[in-house]
């Protein structure tokens, strides 16, 4: 699809509605699917039959009782070690090989067994996902499916609620995805019938994404579906949840705004609430919106709760929002990398005045190749996204500061580039998926292990996908080699002859010095970049008061530091209070100035109250 239409559609074309479905049904709130009882029992029925199954066949076979037993209470003791009151099953092949058993054709597995004996081909789910859902993934090109996906899939398919921790890049969205389109399928849901499926996702980028990947599975679907995000069209949004739209992709701000404001949303037919990106939304700040949102929906539902990394804050809003036995679905749990296998990642050692040289050496050497630059401020991103263009080396910037029209154009122009460069901030470090980005490049280091493990994600992404992953540290920053150690993150030196790195200091200097605006924008970076170091959380490693201004400055193109006060909008300090108002920002109330009289009311009366002026 052609960029201008991609970004044109975003605001405007955000919900795909079926003309036809449209038309013949009207929008009555309350109205529930045509689900008959019978029907409601079959959902149920197979988990029942399937524990049946398994005790006639523990007392059938005699030998491998033993063997089970044994694998049963091994199962036990995992259960008790975990936080909760979590179900772990590590190999939801379980319920794939029950089945197996009952097919006399097929060969029996022992319990257990994973590998290359189970088929994780698309279509072995021809017996439980819907040819239309089929044909969407034929489509879209996929044949096999990943781990996160072979182990989610079957299990909520079946109503099971799910917890779910995989690496990014693994196949999260299609494994949340096909559940819950087929679930709308099989409930035969309507336009009347309201929203039957809610994804949250923390960006609005990566919900695009994620209605993108959507729009794609729904092609040969009737049912509707749409994109509900800040920034975008609200009266358009409330039209189309007027009419009904079965599965709604939204981040939380804008989603609780609905819920709390529009009386046409239908959402009491509620069947699945799925979280993407569980840990980076509380990261964000929608802690309080996502408990709100939880208290507004149906209590009866299927939950899917699915996230890169597991932390307390997510196990705090599992409890919340899950039944209490969920499934835990953890595919990263045994293995020797945080991060996936195709990627290379290193660091390099570079004292401060020589960062954005080495920076700017490193990209002009690379810029045929696709780069992801991380930076730690909106203002960063700004400066170097204009200095780079004005030197003649063309590069792309998204940061949160930005409209979200410039934020769309620049993702989907990136994506859909060969080779680029993008300079962003961690709002890029999250569920993108970017098509064969060739380097991440932290030029500001990550504030954590987790913030690290996010970032490279956006490379060496699916089945067999290759990446190189480059951090630049300061010599007083190697403690993060620690951290990211123990999170189980392998990194070795990158070497860099330094008498290859261009040396173009004096020429920055004059530069900065003499153009205005680039002086402008660099003294705001510069102050950014300060204010970000001071509110790094790891403060052992990242101190603000171990910074040499002198050689900092020098990165940014000042021979003498600008001055930066801590304690105005920095972590420490305090807000900004508002004083008074008008175009003097409170100065006549701050000073206690009397206006004179310069307004006379002719005909004013004594019983008018209208003041013109003191």
């Amino acid at each position: 699809m052609p960029l201008e239409n991609a970004v044109e559609n975003v605001s405007e074309e955000f919900c795909n509605v079926s003309e036809t479905a449209m038309k013949d049904h009207k929008v009555t709130e309350g109205e529930l699917p045509d689900v008959t009882k019978a029907e409601e029992r079959e959902c149920k029925q197979p988990g029942m039959k399937k524990k049946k199954k398994k005790k006639r066949k523990t007392e059938n076979c005699a030998e491998n009782g033993g063997k089970k037993a044994k694998i049963e209470e091994e199962d036990l003791e995992t259960q008790k070690a975990l936080p909760g009151n979590l179900k772990v099953e590590e190999n939801a092949e379980d319920l794939t090989e029950e089945e197996a058993s009952d097919d006399a054709d097929g060969p029996v597995l022992p319990l257990g067994l994973t590998g290359a004996f189970e088929d994780t081909s698309f279509e072995s789910l021809n017996d439980l996902v819907s040819e239309n859902t089929l044909k969407g993934i034929a489509d879209m090109g996929f044949t096999h499916m990943t781990e996160i996906q072979h182990k989610s899939i079957k299990p909520l398919l079946e109503g099971r609620d799910i917890l779910a921790a995989a690496k990014t890049g693994s196949g999260k969205t299609l494994a949340f995805l096909i559940p819950a389109i087929e679930l709308i399928y099989k409930l035969k849901f309507m336009p009347r019938n309201g929203t039957g499926v809610l994804i949250l996702s923390p960006t609005r980028e990566l919900a695009m994404q994620t209605y993108g990947v959507l729009k794609e599975l729904m092609t040969h679907h009737v049912h509707t579906y749409g994109l509900i995000m800040g920034g975008s069209n609200r009266s358009v949004e409330v039209q189309k949840l007027g009419n009904g739209i079965n599965i709604i992709v939204a981040t939380p701000g804008r989603l609780l705004d609905h819920l709390q404001n529009t009386p046409g949303f239908m959402y009491k037919n509620l069947q699945c609430l799925v979280i993407d990106e569980a840990d980076r939304i509380l990261e964000v700040g929608f802690e309080e919106e996502m408990k709100q949102i939880i208290k507004l929906l149906p209590k009866r539902r299927q939950t899917m709760l699915f996230s890169a990394t597991q932390t307390r804050k997510v196990e705090d809003l599992a409890r919340i929002s899950l039944k209490k036995e969920p499934l835990y679905v953890g595919v990263d749990d045994n293995k020797e990398t945080a991060t996936v296998e195709g990627l290379e990642q290193g660091y390099v050692i570079c004292p401060s005045e020589k960062r954005f040289l080495l920076l700017f050496t490193f990209l002009k050497k690379n810029r045929k190749k696709k780069l992801m630059v991380f930076f730690s401020s909106c203002m960063s991103v700004k400066y170097h996204y204009e200095l780079l263009n004005y030197i003649d080396l063309p590069v792309l910037a998204i940061h949160g500061k930005q409209k979200q029209t410039k934020r769309t154009t620049t993702f989907f122009q990136f994506c859909n580039a060969d080779s680029g460069i993008l300079l962003c901030t961690d709002v890029a470090a999250r569920g993108l998926d970017i098509p064969e980005v060739d380097w991440i490049v932290q030029y500001d280091p990550p504030d954590d292990p987790k913030e690290y493990i996010h970032r490279v994600g956006r490379t060496a992404r699916g089945i067999n996908g290759r990446g190189h992953a480059l951090l630049i540290l300061r010599p007083e920053e190697l403690g993060f080699l620690r951290y990211l150690k123990q999170a189980r993150v392998p990194l070795s030196e990158y070497e860099f002859s330094w008498s290859k790195i261009s040396d173009i200091q004096s020429q920055l200097e004059k530069l900065i010095e003499k153009n205005y605006f680039l002086h402008k924008s660099a003294q705001e970076a510069y102050k950014a970049y300060i204010r970000a170091y001071d509110s790094h959380s790891l403060k052992q490693i990242y101190n603000v008061h171990n910074l040499d201004l002198l050689k900092v400055a020098l990165s940014f193109g000042f021979k003498v530091p600008p001055f930066v006060d801590l304690n105005v909008n920095s972590s420490h300090g305090k807000r900004l209070q508002r004083r008074g108002g008008g175009g003097g920002f409170g100065y006549q109330k701050a000073k206690n100035v009397q206006k004179s009289k310069i307004f006379k009311h002719i005909n004013k009366k004594k019983s008018d109250n209208r003041q013109f002026s003191r």
